[in-house]
């Protein structure tokens, strides 16, 4: 009988003289658990340093097997392959070959990963084998397995703790569809919530052992869940002198930090997705990544506390005095992350990305992992073996086509796409690793015989590539996913998409070559150039250029429908000039698709301050949707997260009154002198990360970092915990004896600071294109002050 799966979590470890892989896999009848035995660990040589690798392995006593290979390296070497009983002689083999600069290729492939993907298998498993039932779950062993199309429906439970500033436990808040308490030391107390109480510590986290047995969750979600909830409960765990089995099984979670303290965990059977991490994946933008305000954008909702000392200061009390409320509150956290998860989607964004391209469900980043997953066996059924990084040699590539623009408030401002430039590019031109290799040996030209010619001496075989039809099918199975409206699995589609010029363009893959990243983004740069050329031939004015977008002035004002008419032609026949040259300059078919995008009804190009000079990535317009007006900012101040909420608001008021036709001077006036009165003093605040740790800051000490040594000599006068060595975000205020923490702040306000610093240079940005300018407005004013 043939079993399916989804798989969760994989590992392989050494059974005495052999391997085994275990794989951990929801299937519709509960978890299963499979063993796969003697996979032997595998790298590659180059034939000619086989008689080396011989001497070398040989002398340091490894056991090994060598196999002659047909497939060769991107050098176009013979290869073999080395085969070990073990993960601990394949590791030994490896150190002592690198010690004597023998290459070898493909060793940084881990066993299970191997096993996955020279089988195709892509998160969804079909399987075979001997079954034993366990009672909470299976055990499968002497396995066959092979690609399967197995949608999981996954269980998952939200999980948050809370302790003390020294990081004793409080409580453990758990929410499930199935079940929803907190776990909490004390006494028995009556309350509204679902409370557990135990005796102390090491009671509390057997009980969360326990609850994990009972109850068998597949995935557990949280907010920092890594670095915080689970570094603090293995060490805990460890305090106590016992266990955190919280696996299936009743294994241990296995707790580590890597480079830069982050952490990771492996849960044997159970997947941790965080979810700060999985929204960044997802290509999601928030002003902070508090759970507070993530909540307040996401649900409208969040919490009261948010100060780190108001809120510990809190949680100490009710803790102390009123343990029911402090259970509520830990519970509402776990209830928002749930609620977070399912408002975008987040769990099926992760099973949908792992089944695309067979990486962890609880994967961080992963765009190389995932290419190689998909290209690696295809390009062994090739015939190649993949080349090993050279970091030494890494050459830049150029990056997008950025257009200098001409700054002015225009009327008519139209935004033309190319839909998904760079994998139309590797669509159009073929542009593949193997490819590259091939294409080489073929002189240049148009017909079949020859290869397309791509920048900085890359050119490409027409017939001997993988990444193109990678690309069209993810391309296809989009449009699919947007017509049924499946957006987790569109959005999975387009991130990975769009991942594959990345993986190209970085040092840390090991398919990188400037001829092939080269390729794609001077082909940018071309298109770009020949898009402005074309549309200004017409007798519009292109202002703008970024990437794959063109701003088009329509040198008038139109209505929404006039301006859409306009974009739709030009968009027709500039894909149509693209249709007929490249098929007569390459002999290739055309993907490139210029789409209209927008229509701004006002535009703003701003100049770069102080300079007539025009700005890139920083733009303003009016457009109308449903109905409705709405500014959309770019780079400028009201969209970015380390200007104070009083100039974004003042941004928004002020465009919105000049794109409007109305005279902003008594607005401006009005804010000045509400300034200075202290009406907004709540929005004078600050908020910026500190990106090393405060004994790296030597020579230049930038406002925020005076402002956190200022808040940990605080903290150590009154013998709380220091909140900023290791960086973390501070918010404060300039007073007029400089920058103070926000919650210590003792000197008074520096109104000027603001009125120069903030709301100058947002007004400065577009008063000159009306006549006016901020000085002259501000001057009768700043001197009543």
């Amino acid at each position: 009988m043939i079993n399916q799966g989804f798989i969760l979590t994989r590992s392989a470890r050494d059974i005495g003289k052999k391997t085994l892989i275990e794989l951990w896999v929801s299937t519709p009848y509960g978890p299963a658990q499979l063993e796969i035995e003697d996979e032997t660990p595998t790298f590659f040589v180059a034939s000619e340093d086989i008689e080396l690798l011989e001497l070398c392995l040989k002398k340091e006593g490894v056991p090994f097997q060598l196999n002659p290979l047909t497939l060769k390296t991107f050098e176009g070497m013979e290869t073999a392959a080395c085969y070990f009983a073990t993960l601990h002689d394949a590791n030994r083999a490896e150190s002592c070959l690198r010690r004597d600069d023998i290459t070898v290729y493909e060793t940084d492939i881990r066993l299970a990963d191997r096993f996955l993907m020279e089988r195709f298998i892509k998160g969804s498993i079909d399987f075979t084998g001997l079954t034993r039932d366990y009672g909470k779950y299976r055990r499968i062993t002497s396995v066959k397995a092979r690609s399967g199309n197995y949608k999981p429906e996954l269980s998952v439970v939200s999980l948050d703790i809370e302790c003390s500033e020294n990081g004793k436990l409080y409580s453990v808040g758990l929410h499930c569809e199935y079940d929803s308490r907190v776990i909490m030391v004390g006494v028995t107390e009556s309350a509204e919530t679902n409370i557990q109480w135990v005796e102390n510590e090491k009671a509390l986290i057997l009980a969360l052992n326990q609850w994990f047995e009972d109850f068998d969750p597949d995935v557990i979600i949280g907010w920092n869940i890594i670095g915080f909830d689970f570094k603090l409960l293995d060490k805990r765990a460890k305090i106590n002198g016992i266990s955190l089995a919280v696996g299936r099984g009743n294994k241990n979670a296995f707790f580590r930090e890597g480079r830069n303290q982050q952490g990771f965990v492996s849960i044997p059977g159970r997947v941790v997705i965080d979810g700060i991490d999985m929204l960044k994946a997802a290509t999601y933008h928030f002003r902070s990544w508090s759970l507070e305000s993530v909540s307040q954008e996401l649900l409208g909702e969040g919490k009261a506390i948010d100060s780190h000392y108001d809120k510990m200061a809190e949680i100490n009390h009710m803790f102390s005095s009123n343990k029911p409320a402090l259970a509520k509150y830990n519970l509402q956290d776990c209830m928002l992350v749930s609620r977070i998860f399912d408002k975008t989607h987040l769990l099926d964004f992760a099973i949908e990305r792992s089944c695309l391209t067979g990486i962890e469900l609880d994967r961080v980043g992963g765009s190389v992992a995932a290419f190689t997953n998909l290209y690696l066996p295809q390009l062994h059924r090739a015939g190649y073996i993949a080349p090993n990084m050279h970091s030494e040699d890494w050459v830049a590539s150029p990056g997008g086509y950025v257009m200098d623009s001409l700054p002015n408030l225009y009327n008519s401002v139209i935004v033309l796409d190319y839909k998904s430039l760079y994998p139309s590019i590797i669509r159009s031109f073929l542009i593949d690793p193997l490819g590259l290799i091939e294409g080489l040996r073929l002189p240049i030209g148009t017909d079949n015989q020859s290869a397309i010619e791509g920048f900085r001496g890359g050119q490409f075989h027409r017939q001997h590539h993988f990444l193109p039809k990678m690309v069209e099918d993810i391309w296809r199975a989009r449009e699919k996913a947007k017509r049924n409206n499946n957006h987790a699995f569109s959005q999975a589609l387009k991130i990975i998409m769009n991942s594959f010029y990345g993986v190209l363009g970085s040092s840390g893959c090991r398919f990188f070559d400037t001829r092939l990243a080269s390729s794609i983004t001077m082909r940018g740069h071309e298109v770009m150039k020949v898009t402005k050329k074309l549309i200004e031939e017409k007798g519009y004015q292109v202002i703008y250029g970024d990437t794959d977008s063109t701003f088009v002035a329509l040198n008038s004002a139109y209505s929404d429908q006039r301006a859409c008419e306009i974009g739709e032609q030009l968009v027709s026949e500039i894909n149509n000039w693209w249709k007929v040259d490249l098929a007569k300059r390459f002999g290739v078919e055309s993907y490139l698709e210029l789409e209209y995008e927008t229509h701004y009804q006002k535009f703003l190009m701003p100049t770069i301050r102080g300079s007539e000079t025009g700005s890139k990535k920083r733009y303003a317009g009016l457009v109308s949707r449903d109905g409705e007006k709405k500014i959309i900012f770019k780079g400028l101040e009201s969209a970015r997260s380390d200007w104070t909420s009083l100039a974004q608001d003042f941004q928004y008021k002020l465009y919105d009154m000049v794109f409007n036709g109305y005279d902003p001077k008594d607005y401006v006036i009005s804010v000045i002198e509400r300034t200075y009165a202290g009406e907004f003093d709540d929005m004078l605040i600050y908020k910026k990360r500190l990106r090393r740790r405060l004994k790296d800051y030597q020579k230049n000490i930038p406002p925020q970092v005076r402002a956190a040594l200022l808040a940990d000599e605080k903290n150590l006068r009154l013998g709380r915990p220091l909140q900023y060595q290791n960086r973390g975000t501070i918010e404060y205020i300039i007073t007029v004896n400089g920058p103070e923490p926000r919650e210590y702040r003792e000197s008074a306000i520096d109104y000027q600071h603001y009125i120069d610093k903030q709301l100058q240079p947002i007004a400065d940005a577009i008063l000159p294109f009306i006549g006016q300018s901020f000085r002259q407005i501000s001057e009768p004013q700043i001197g009543l002050f």
